[in-house]
Formats: C-alpha cells, structure tokens, sequence
C-alpha cells in the first residue's frame, strides 16, 4: 500500500485487474439494468396507449364541429338565424365504440358498447367523424342496437345545402347509397350537392352532414326524378362514434317552461320595492296632510268672483281716494278750464294719500273787466 501510494509501479496491474473483473461487473449489474429496462418499457406503452386513446377521442369531437362549418357558412349567407346552429356545436355528446355487427345481410345494424346506464334512449342520433350514422333503436343496460342509414326500413328528413330543397333521403340496403324519394323532376338539385338534415322529423338535430348527391336521372315521363346519394358517414368502416344529447322536449314542452320562466321573472320584478316618484322636502312634516281638491261648487263660486267686474266706489270722503267735483261753468271772460278724464277706480286693496285742502275747493272766479 505504501508503493502504490508514492510511486506508480502497481499501476499496470490494477489496470489489468480491472479488464479482468469487468465482466464481472457487467454480469452483477444486468439484474438492475433489465429491470429499470423493462419497467420503462411498460410504463411508456401504457402511456402511450392512454395518450392514443385521448387523442382519438378529441379528434373525434373536433372533426364533429367541422361537420358544422358548411351548414352555417351557407346560413350565413343566407342571412339565416345562427342561434340555434350555434347551439348544436355545444350537444353533450357521448363517445361510444363499435362491439358487434348484425349478421343478417337484409338488415343494416351495429352494436355500441353504450347502454341505459349511460343515458343512452331510444331514438338518439349516432354519427361519426363524417356525418350522421344513423339512431338508436333498441337499448340494453350496457349496450345499444343503432339503426343504419341506408336500412330499407329507415329514412331521414333531409334539404340541399346550397338552396335548402327538403326531401326525404331512404336506405335502399346497399352502405353506399341513398335515394332521395319525391323529388320534382324540375327541382333545383345537383350532382355534388351536399344534403343535411333539417331537423323536420323531430329526431335528429338540423345542419348535420348525410350525403353527398352522385347522379340525378331525370325521365321526362315520369313525375319525379330519381336521386342517388352517398353517405358521408363511413357506415361500414367507422369503429367510434358519438351519441348527440340533443333537447328532446316537444315544442309545448318548451313552449310552458318558457312561459314559466317569464312568469317567474314578472313575479320578481313585482316584488321588488318601488322608489318614491317625487320625495318630500327635508323641512316638510310628514303629519301635514296635503290639501283638498276643490269642489265643483268652490270652483264654480271661484270662476264667477273672478269673471265679474269691479264697481267704483259710489263716493270717498277727504281721507279716501280722488273724489269728483262738479265743474262750473266758466265766468265771463274767464279761460275755458281744461278738461280732465275721469278718475278711474282703484282697486279696493291700494288706498291713496289724501288729495291738499286747495285741491278739494274750486278756484276762485275772476272779476268782470266792467267791475275794473
């Protein structure tokens, strides 16, 4: 120990020492490694596998609101109402996955791991990334039995999305086509054109893709042209889907809970206290009770004192107001006196001062230029 600390002469021999034990290391570490190994591996598959699942799950709800986007584009420019549309984006949906397929060739239905546990009923709409499936016709607790499209026993209210043609959209058996039953042989439709629902029949939600239009026969001697359509929805090959919660009250359902709801908002309005329209004065009494209304007699002896005229008074003393005197007539070779209007009668409310004692006498009269 001694060497090996102060000179260098071991040092060849521990390095082959270590190339001897290494093998040695490598075999005692293996245990650890293959289990940290294996652990890992695990648990990144298991994490995977759950983000995967995640994944799907929102690419599923994703697509379903781009299935909206023709539809209310096309509302939109047709100035249509885009409450209700808006209102479809936001259904609660359920995410349900394909467990079984009906054997018999003559009927089109498929089984979903989604039961009346769940809140499944029947007669909910089921669709897929792509468009509208079908609805549900029976339930089991834990399962349900969905109803394709294009049964020959089902058929579905639909309209053209570009100028809103209604007809009705019938399964003729085969997963790829649709027919279009009753349509004019003049009606506005094409090849291309891409049919929604039209919520008419109560059951399924409006604005939801179903197929596309891919030949239109027109026969000149027949009323009605015959329409054929493909569905969107991969009917066929989809293996998840989503179950729309839609509001599956009648319209006198919610016609009565709208009416409640207004009648509730009135019954609070009421009960709210009212705010006084004109306050009373800080200085007034609040014990002063306001004054009454006159009589028609009142008002009537009111109207008559104040139509009639006022008189003059018939004569006042020295103290009293402009009394009248009685002109002479003028002396001989005296001047004319001028005449003065009248005085008019004060009110009785206004006294005047007394006129001066030379005012209330006549003047004296002159003399004759014979007594001169």
């Amino acid at each position: 120990m001694v060497t090996d600390a102060r000179f260098d002469y071991l040092k060849p021999v521990r390095s082959e020492l270590a190339l001897v034990l290494s093998p040695l290391y490598e075999v005692a570490g293996f245990p650890l490694r293959a289990w940290e190994g294996v652990s890992d591996q695990f648990s990144s598959r298991t994490e995977l596998m759950a983000e995967n699942e995640r994944l799907k799950a929102e690419q599923l709800l994703l697509q379903r609101r781009l299935q909206k986007l023709a539809a209310l584009t096309e509302q939109n420019v047709r100035l249509r109402e885009l409450l209700n549309s808006a209102a479809l984006v936001d259904d609660k949906v359920l995410v349900g996955e394909l467990i079984g397929v009906d054997p018999n060739p003559y009927t089109h239905r498929i089984i979903i791991d989604k039961g009346a546990k769940d809140g499944v009923f029947v007669g909910q709409p089921v669709l897929d990334a792509s468009g509208l499936m079908g609805q549900v016709v029976e339930v089991m607790p834990y399962s349900a039995r969905v109803l394709l499209l294009t049964d020959v026993t089902h058929s579905i209210p639909v309209q053209v999305n570009r100028n809103g043609l209604r007809a009705i959209a019938a399964g003729t058996g085969n997963p790829e086509r649709l027919e279009l039953r009753y349509v004019a042989d003049t009606a506005d439709i094409k090849e291309g054109d891409l049919l929604v629902s039209s919520g008419l029949g109560q059951r399924f939600p409006a604005g939801y893709p179903v197929a596309t239009v891919s030949k239109v026969i027109h026969d000149s001697g027949q009323p009605f042209a015959v329409v054929r359509a493909i569905p969107t929805a991969k009917l066929n090959r989809s293996r998840y889907m989503l179950l729309v919660f839609s509001d599956t009250r009648t319209p006198e359902q919610r016609a009565n809970d709208a009416a409640e709801a207004q009648e509730a908002a009135d019954r609070h309005a009421a009960q709210r206290p009212a705010a006084p329209a004109n306050p009373a004065p800080a200085g007034a009494s609040a014990a002063q009770p306001a004054a009454a209304p006159a009589t028609p007699a009142q008002g009537a002896a009111i109207g008559n004192r104040q139509a009639a005229p006022t008189k003059p008074p018939a004569s006042q003393g020295n103290a009293g107001g402009h009394a009248t005197t009685a002109a002479k007539p003028p002396a001989h070779g005296a001047a004319p006196a001028t005449s003065q209007p009248a005085a008019t009668a004060t009110p009785p409310q206004k006294k005047l001062p007394p006129l001066p004692a030379a005012a209330q006498h006549p003047a004296p009269e002159l003399p004759d230029e014979g007594d001169r």
